[in-house]
């Protein structure tokens, strides 16, 4: 097997692994890795639960599509985390429920927003950091998370999801895990405590 064909494996068992445990829904969660100078990224209207190696977009660093699929509209995104760290390597976007509702939360600092309840959201994410609510795939989402980006390790986009990097997929997985289930504890302990934004 060489690397590229363990990568692809690799997104496809995490993408059906969060497909199957309610993470992403439908066809609206998108996931990549970077490989020989090159971003693979799921296509576009692909679903996590039926991903094959002939889903993904082989897409060169300055936009050129180089097999002919459609990459997800979210590109831009995936591309701008990748510039954050030469150590990111994978980023992994759905819409889980805690992480979205968790977003709702007024926050005093958008850099860090999810509580070091427990000890595993530092050491295995970092800080959490909000996105201002823009239109999916919009420039204005973009241009939001460019300047957020600086500041933080990981991501939710507000009434969205959360955005994780890593390393590898699988450490990109184990992060998104991570914080949706921290966003979990501290949905449940801050329920009364925190005033929701209006929408």
């Amino acid at each position: 097997m060489t690397e590229l064909d363990k990568k692809i494996e690799d997104a496809i068992w995490v993408a059906r692994e969060l497909f199957e445990r309610g993470k992403a829904t439908g066809s609206s969660a998108n996931l990549s890795f970077l490989h020989d100078g090159a971003i693979y990224i799921t296509g576009s209207g692909t679903c996590f639960g039926r991903l094959t190696k002939e889903s993904f977009s082989k897409v060169s660093w300055d936009g050129e599509v180089l097999n002919g699929v459609k990459p997800s509209k979210e590109l831009p995104l995936h591309k701008m985390y990748y510039e954050k760290s030469d150590s990111i390597q994978a980023v992994v976007h759905v819409h889980s429920f805690y992480a979205t509702m968790y977003s709702f939360f007024k926050q005093d600092d958008v850099t860090d927003i999810v509580p070091e309840y427990t000890p595993y959201l530092k050491m295995k994410v970092g800080k959490v950091g909000l996105v201002p609510y823009e239109k999916p795939g919009s420039k204005e989402l973009f241009e939001c998370f460019e300047k957020a980006a600086p500041y933080s390790d990981a991501f939710i986009l507000a009434q969205h999801g959360p955005v994780v990097g890593g390393k590898t997929m699988m450490d990109a997985f184990y992060g998104l895990e991570e914080l949706e289930e921290s966003c979990k504890i501290a949905w449940t302990l801050d329920q009364g405590k925190k005033e929701i934004i209006q929408l």
